[in-house]
């Protein structure tokens, strides 16, 4: 700044010096020489005020700085020192924290509170039926529920939405007219006026179609067989695991025997649930004679003295004559070589087929002598209405019903329960 300064002062000095010169030039070059003399010497001595002025404050910053770096350089080895003994006792006492934390759990472990109530992992059989039907009670009974709160007499509209809605929730016509038939013969009997009754008389006559003595499977006296059939898709393999793990909990002794041996990896999927459940598979080779492996599976039975052998065999629809030689060789087989077990012949059946599952039903009776059927996959579907076709229509029991996929999810068939659950309000 000084410079500029002085710099802009010494034009101005410059311009004045012009003019003098103009007036009179031998007293301006002795002027000029005289000012430039004096100026040369102020500006030296004005320089070396700057310069020492400079030096001084250079000099001033130089030792402040120094003072700051060894202040910084202080205080960072302080802090260091100070945070590395606060850590140190920080990790020791978070160490003592563990080791009461570790010494506490050991000794829950060690004596736990009886007292205290496991949640409940599971739930029960009618919760998981219930749960299971939930798209067949919205299709069925959900349609009926509001039938009833629009209707304020009995009369025939009601019986005839009545058997539309039936109908349509794959119950099947000929069992359709006979629950209406008994529902109207029940009402006029029991002099029924109230509408919201008409549900429950519904309830009892459908409760009614499903039971049986004969609903619950029959292994004993022992040994006892176990045959299931059914095409493929169905969960013939799925069933047959899920039965074997079951008695196998129930403290029998069980053999399972791969007798579909023409679907590709049929043994093989078997295998992997006799070795979930902790059973022997009798199997052969892919393509072999499946009465073959039949024969084997009942002599290594009567050798093991087996509580229960469970056969599985093939599902081949596309050649019905096949089919029922196939079925046939297997019955005379267990027949003459087995003639002690308990027999129940299954069939299972997909409920996700709706009425497609009557036609199965009438095939595999033509080819095997059928005593109940297991019915599959009923919490995928709305169509949980044909057990009432199969029942009623072809004289068959429903032994076991599937619900879900876990093992405990395959049931025994309870006709109370069943219309409970299908009956029941959300």
């Amino acid at each position: 700044m000084l410079k500029k300064f002085w710099n802009s002062l010494n034009k101005k000095n410059d311009s004045t010096n012009e003019e003098i010169v103009e007036k009179d030039d031998l007293k301006a070059e002795e002027e000029n020489l005289e000012n430039a003399n004096t100026d040369e010497d102020i500006n030296a001595n004005d320089m070396n005020e700057d310069d020492k002025e400079v030096i001084e404050e250079e000099s001033i910053v130089e030792s402040v700085e120094e003072n700051i770096e060894e202040n910084i350089e202080e205080n960072t080895e302080e802090n260091t020192e100070e945070n590395t003994e606060e850590n140190t006792e920080e990790s020791t006492l978070n160490d003592n924290i563990e080791a009461e934390k570790i010494e506490e759990v050991s000794l829950n472990q060690a004596e736990p509170d009886m007292d205290e109530e496991q949640p409940q992992k599971n739930l029960g059989f009618f919760a998981k039926l219930k749960e299971g039907l939930s798209k067949t009670t919205q299709n069925l009974t959900g349609k009926l529920d509001e039938l009833f709160k629009g209707h304020i007499e009995i009369d025939e509209e009601l019986y005839e939405e009545i058997e539309e809605i039936l109908i349509t929730g794959d119950v099947g016509f000929e069992t359709t007219l006979k629950i209406v038939d008994m529902l109207r013969k029940n009402v006029k009997k029991k002099s029924i006026q109230d509408v919201k009754e008409v549900r429950e008389e519904l309830k009892l006559i459908v409760e009614e179609i499903l039971s049986g003595d004969d609903s619950n499977l029959k292994l004993e006296p022992k040994p006892a067989i176990l045959v299931i059939v059914g095409v493929n898709g169905v969960g013939k393999t799925t069933s047959i695991g899920k039965i074997a793990m079951r008695l196998k909990s129930e403290g029998k002794s069980v053999l399972l025997a791969a007798g579909d041996t023409f679907r590709a990896a049929a043994a093989e999927q078997l295998e992997v649930w006799a070795d979930r459940a902790g059973v022997e598979l009798i199997k052969h080779q892919e393509g072999s004679d499946p009465s073959a492996v039949i024969f084997d599976a009942i002599s290594g039975a009567k050798a093991r003295n087996t509580d229960v052998l469970i056969c599985d065999t093939a599902g081949r629809l596309h050649n019905k004559k096949n089919l029922m030689q196939e079925l046939a060789k297997i019955f005379r087989i267990i027949d003459r070589e087995y003639p002690e077990a308990t027999k129940e012949v299954l069939l299972v059946i997909d409920a996700t087929t709706g009425q497609n599952a009557i036609n199965q039903v009438k095939i595999f009776k033509e080819a095997a002598p059928l005593t109940g059927i297991i019915l599959t996959k009923l919490d995928g579907t709305a169509k949980g209405g044909v057990v009432l076709s199969i029942k009623s229509e072809q004289q068959l029991p429903i032994k076991l019903i599937g619900v879900g996929e876990k093992i405990e999810d395959l049931q025994d068939f309870n006709a109370k329960d069943f219309a409970k659950a299908l009956f029941s309000s959300n």
